[in-house]
């Protein structure tokens, strides 16, 4: 399994942090985890693209995680896709969904009127929205969706995913949440939202009622370590960083009070290898020791 950090950023506009979006790999599939803003060029940066993506998973329904969910479709199509995209998805994804192609109908359908391609297979969507449990079975690979604490958003989940040697988790956006905890028991990279209130209070503009709201539904930076710790995490891989500028060096002491094992501050294009234990990014990589 590979995951690689497409997108560590929020719904602040970054030219370093694109929106929120991972991709994991196996030795035969690709998954997509959320469509944040500019996810289609992350993707090709990353060497691959949605004409490749076997599915895509959608944590939850907020703007910055879907986004550039069009833009993957019609991409997709663009690249020559021979099949729909299945995407999964809390409960209001398929409303969602229509609502977005109906949106975009009169373009496409000039488009393909008058450009005739020889298909529209990309187009059409197969749309599943879970519940909590297995959601997908693939030989030996298990995708469990776990129901995490983004309230008031309804419907929110972590994604863990695990075959016979590895297991990496994906928290989605949550506050500090149990059954994620029990859910990444062992992953040997745990992929974690943070939250630096730190930060935040630096920002202009941010009366403390809206500051409260906003930490009351994500996992502060002095609470991350201890959901790494208490899941016995191999890594822990931070990413959808609010705000998207922050102190590295006093991020990695607060995590650190209560994690030992390798902590990784999350880029763009970030990639970590399960079997190898190898984190690359940019020309540079490297081999993580295991976790104490």
């Amino acid at each position: 399994m590979r995951v690689t950090l497409l997108g560590t950023g929020c719904p602040q506009v970054s030219t370093r942090r694109y929106g929120p979006a991972s991709l994991l790999r196996t030795a035969t599939r690709q998954f997509l985890i959320d469509c944040g803003s500019g996810v289609t060029q992350r993707l090709l940066a990353a060497g691959t693209s949605g004409k490749q993506i076997d599915a895509v998973l959608l944590t939850h329904l907020h703007s910055d995680h879907i986004v550039d969910l069009f833009q993957l479709i019609i991409s997709s199509w663009h690249q020559g896709r021979d099949r729909p995209q299945h995407i999964f998805g809390p409960v209001g994804t398929r409303q969602y969904l229509k609502g977005l192609m109906a949106l975009w109908k009169p373009e496409l359908d000039q488009r393909i009127a008058h450009e005739k391609r020889p298909s529209t297979i990309a187009l059409e969507l197969e749309v599943t929205e879970v519940e909590p449990g297995r959601i997908i079975q693939d030989g030996g690979l298990s995708v469990i969706a776990v129901p995490v604490r983004h309230q008031p958003v309804k419907a929110a989940f972590g994604y863990v995913f695990a075959d016979s040697k590895h297991k990496v988790a994906f928290s989605g956006d949550t506050a500090y949440c149990p059954e994620l905890i029990q859910a990444a028991k062992d992953a040997d990279a745990l992929v974690h939202e943070c939250f630096l209130h730190r930060e935040m209070l630096a920002l202009p503009g941010r009366s403390p009622e809206t500051l409260a709201n906003v930490a009351s539904y994500h996992t502060l930076s002095t609470e991350v370590g201890k959901v790494a710790g208490q899941a016995h995490a191999a890594c822990l891989i931070l990413n959808h960083f609010v705000p998207v500028e922050f102190d590295p060096a006093a991020l990695m002491s607060e995590v650190r009070a209560d994690y030992a094992g390798p902590v990784l501050v999350g880029e763009d294009l970030m990639e970590f290898d399960a079997a190898t234990r190898v984190v690359s990014h940019a020309n540079g990589s490297i081999a993580l020791p295991l976790a104490t």
